[in-house]
């Protein structure tokens, strides 16, 4: 028992030691009793004069007057109210985000919306409940804003409502949190305030645009990236930036031009990034949390920001290093390869990173052949613990250990550092190849190394960790790819187009194992693993392809 606190508590050490000072005096201040809110009536709403453009739109997530559906999961509002215990807490904070008032074809649905903002305002008094956190509170803002710039209606009281929102909020900044948290209730403040005007709303506003001057630089890295290195988390950041170039020229002259230039800039970056981390399908890669179906697909919001004339993602290029986010993209049909060889996010916010250093993902003639296996839930526990871990991404594992220490739900204690990263370009050859240590710590390992080699049919990949007696890489493939085991160490894999890759494990054992794929939460399709056991610390895989391969018998490369 002593043993195991004391385990526990040298594993916390190492996740709070990261932690700055401003989020620990966040949370000290959480407990200290707060301001008692004003019930004041609303201030007035400031004239509209510049013109709102039409926002990127989510799925429709109400499918009846009061019936929900979120995470693939689908519940009445009178059967499970507004604060289930039941319910995992993503959905439910999902209810009082009130996305479904922005979502494809909204006007349809208008009379729901304002009986479900009703009913919203008569069962959540204030500060009561799961829909009074700060970080729904924000998005809730945003979307009554957004709905009513669009053509919705607020009442008088839901406009009195709103402006208690935003001043509970105004009291309540994330600081224990930082990072998107921090950035959603900026936005948040900035959408209140040009909504209403007068002082008040300017202390909103002012207190958003301050925040939002600090973190941008920080959040918004030089190669156009979220911090959080999240490719879904990316996405929704890309739409945070647009949302307030948006509403700045729905309100013109009073946010600062220099901001308004440096969101058009991040946000143009932002925009290539997301072009360079997503399959040739059109969709985000998988590396930490990420899935389909929470933030706009990228179509939507590319056709967004070209609406805001926000020039387009530039071309793909054949060798695309985004170096301060740390992720790798080759490019050269028929093949897309993603790399990663990034740090575990920002140091003092893991939340959302996943032990995936050194995987990859793969497109093969525009479709998806190598994942990793995605996010189907937030819920402490085995199944996000695993989805977490260093087995379900294209890495190797060593010794069944994880290359961070991922835990809990939202925690990472020791964390893989990466100690090299190099990409070459060679004409018909190209190189990424990378080394971490997160698992130094195990008696007598070394770094592991890996290499990935592109030529024009063909890609090797090498792996190397001195000093482990036991490790494995992990090849996850997508649900629609089927596979043929042609000899012990070969594997012929063929996808839904016809065409074919032959697999060869040059060094290793090569076993396959049933798995599954999470490309949204609470969705599961059934998949295969092809798993490679080092031998003597080594694994070499050769994958290979041919342009004419759906009209032939057997590769010649």
């Amino acid at each position: 028992m002593l043993l195991k606190s004391a385990r526990h508590g040298a594993r916390l050490w190492r996740t709070v030691r990261h932690l700055r000072l401003r989020q620990i005096w966040g949370r000290l201040r959480n407990r200290l009793p707060r301001p008692m809110l004003v019930f004041s009536p609303a201030p007035p709403l400031r004239l509209l004069m510049g013109r709102w453009i039409q926002p990127a739109s989510r799925a429709a997530s109400l499918v009846g007057p009061t019936r929900f559906r979120f995470l693939n999961r689908e519940e009445e509002l009178c059967e499970v109210g507004w604060d289930s215990l039941t319910l995992p807490k993503l959905w439910v904070y999902n209810q009082h985000y009130f996305d479904d008032l922005n979502a494809a074809d909204w006007r349809s649905r208008s009379e729901w919306h304002q009986i479900l903002v009703t009913k919203w305002i008569d069962n959540n008094k204030l500060g009561r409940g799961t829909g009074w956190d700060p970080y729904p509170t924000s998005l809730r803002i945003v979307n009554w804003v957004k709905w009513t710039l669009s053509g919705g209606a607020l009442s008088r009281e839901a406009q009195t409502s709103l402006a208690n929102q935003a001043r509970w909020l105004s009291e309540r900044i994330e600081w224990h949190l930082l990072g998107n948290h921090l950035f959603a209730n900026a936005k948040a403040l900035i959408f209140a305030g040009l909504y209403f005007e007068g002082r008040e709303a300017d202390s909103w506003r002012n207190r958003g645009v301050a925040i939002l001057q600090q973190e941008i630089d920080e959040q918004f890295l030089k190669d156009g990236g979220q911090f959080e290195l999240s490719t879904m988390y990316h996405a929704l950041a890309f739409e945070d930036l647009l949302d307030l170039i948006n509403i700045a020229g729905a309100f013109p002259g009073i946010i600062p031009e220099e901001l308004i230039r440096k969101l058009r800039r991040k946000a143009e970056a932002a925009n290539d990034w997301l072009a360079v981390m997503s399959h040739p399908d059109g969709r985000i890669s998988f590396f930490n949390d990420a899935a389909f179906g929470i933030a706009p697909e990228n179509d939507q919001l590319m056709l967004y920001a070209g609406r805001l004339g926000l020039v387009s993602p530039a071309i793909i290029e054949p060798l695309n290093y985004l170096d301060a986010t740390g992720y790798v993209r080759f490019s050269r049909d028929p093949v897309d390869l993603f790399v990663d060889l990034a740090a575990v996010g920002p140091h003092y916010l893991p939340g959302h990173a996943h032990a995936d250093t050194l995987s990859f993902e793969l497109s093969l003639y525009r479709q998806r052949v190598f994942v990793n296996i995605g996010a189907s839930s937030y819920e402490p526990g085995p199944q996000r613990i695993y989805e977490r871990g260093t087995a379900a991404h294209n890495t190797v594992v060593v010794g069944k250990r994880d290359s961070s220490e991922v835990w809990d739900a939202f925690r990472v204690g020791r964390r893989a550092s990466v100690t090299e990263a190099n990409v070459t370009n060679n004409g018909d050859t190209l190189i990424a190849e990378g080394a971490h240590d997160g698992y130094v710590h195990l008696n007598g390992v070394g770094e592991h190394r890996r290499r990935f080699v592109l030529r024009r049919r063909s890609l090797l990949i090498e792996d190397t960790v001195s000093g482990a007696e036991s490790a494995e890489a992990s090849y996850h493939l997508h649900p629609d790819i089927e596979y043929t085991r042609t000899a012990s160490n070969q594997v012929r894999l063929v996808l839904p187009t016809g065409n074919w890759i032959n697999l060869v494990v040059q060094i290793g054992n090569l076993r396959i194992e049933d798995d599954k794929w999470h490309p949204e939460f609470g969705r599961v399709a059934f998949s295969s693993r092809l798993i490679i056991t080092l031998v003597d610390g080594r694994a070499v895989l050769a994958i290979k392809w041919d342009a004419n391969s759906h009209s032939r018998t057997h590769a010649d490369d």
